[in-house]
């Protein structure tokens, strides 16, 4: 095998170590949002922190925006309550240790024993800490309605 051969042989598998590792990652954090959604359903406080990293800054469509200490005691207290959330149009882009998700979630809420519906669009930023990935950010926004 020649220089060139062996260059060039070298390059394609380095190419699919790559791309096999940025699906892997991207495997991942799909599980991990889907582990988040599903916590967030059931109010399950030890998945809700094993989940977040400690400088979490979440945001909600009001402009509210918590720390980890606040997000948990919302589901926890029952003050932020989910009866559905569905998922879509979900999209991962990573980089280096941060992934950054989008998605559309549309939902069945009972805050503070009020029955409501969320339709937004959300903006997650995990992070990769100690081989984990960890929510860092999460910003919900409202969709426009658009004018008939």
């Amino acid at each position: 095998m020649n220089t060139h051969t062996f260059s060039a042989l070298l390059c394609f598998l380095l190419g699919i170590s790559t791309i096999c590792a940025q699906s892997k990652d991207s495997q991942d954090i799909a599980a991990r949002v889907e582990k988040l959604r599903e916590a967030m359903l059931t109010a399950n406080k030890t998945i809700l922190g094993e989940l977040s990293a400690e400088e979490l800054s979440y945001g909600h469509s009001s402009g509210l925006v918590e720390d980890k200490a606040a997000f948990i005691a919302e589901f926890v207290k029952g003050t932020s309550v989910f009866t559905s959330i569905s998922l879509s149009d979900q999209t991962i882009q990573i980089t280096g240790d941060v992934a950054v998700v989008r998605h559309h979630l549309v939902a069945d809420t009972n805050n503070n024993n009020v029955p409501g519906k969320a339709d937004i669009m959300v903006l997650l930023i995990w992070q990769k800490q100690q081989g984990q990935w960890k929510l860092l950010a999460r910003q919900a926004a409202k969709i426009p309605v658009q004018p008939k």
